[in-house]
């Protein structure tokens, strides 16, 4: 495909996500130049940032929330298994942990080649992106600050799948008897 074409591919796929964005009342501020916006939202406690890049020449869309904190140098290790724990019970996206500056993003990435990403997708990739960031934020915040262990992290993540696990279970029990 040449340049052309994917510059138009890229550019409809930036204004999609810009009516969409002021289809749920969103703020946000734009790059247009580079094809970036950048938002904030509100969860349960702390707001979270959030910039979305259109990559005209990979056809690509990311999400990309960088956490507000940085890991102790001492906790790096116990960090790296908590991520890949998250990660291993994520069905859409990822987070992604810097050993090195103790930073941690969470990354959500679709892809556009050869078709068009509607409202509705970007509206799922918000919608699964701001909930993924709110549910882990404070559980890597917690043991950054001492408040929960490595341990403690993977017992937590235990339960949870279990409790996932007899719902989907008792949807699909209900679901027979019908």
């Amino acid at each position: 495909m040449d340049n052309e074409m994917l510059e138009k591919q890229a550019q409809r796929t930036y204004e999609t996500i810009c009516e969409m964005f002021d289809e749920l009342g969103f703020r946000y501020d734009v790059n247009e130049e580079d094809r970036v916006i950048t938002c904030t939202i509100h969860g349960d406690d702390i707001p979270m940032e959030f910039v979305i890049f259109v990559f005209p020449k990979r056809q690509m869309v990311s999400f990309i929330s960088n956490l507000p904190v940085t890991v102790p140098e001492e906790l790096r290790p116990d960090m790296a298994m908590a991520v890949a724990v998250a990660n291993n019970g994520l069905m859409d996206g990822n987070f992604d942990f810097s050993i090195t500056t103790g930073r941690i993003r969470y990354r959500q990435t679709e892809c556009y080649i050869d078709s068009i990403l509607g409202k509705e997708m970007f509206r799922y990739m918000i919608s699964v992106a701001a909930s993924t960031v709110d549910d882990y934020n404070d559980k890597f915040l917690m043991m950054c600050k001492g408040y929960m262990n490595l341990e403690q992290f993977i017992e937590a993540e235990e339960n949870l799948r279990s409790s996932q696990e007899s719902d989907d279970s008792s949807d699909n029990s209900s679901e027979e008897d019908e």
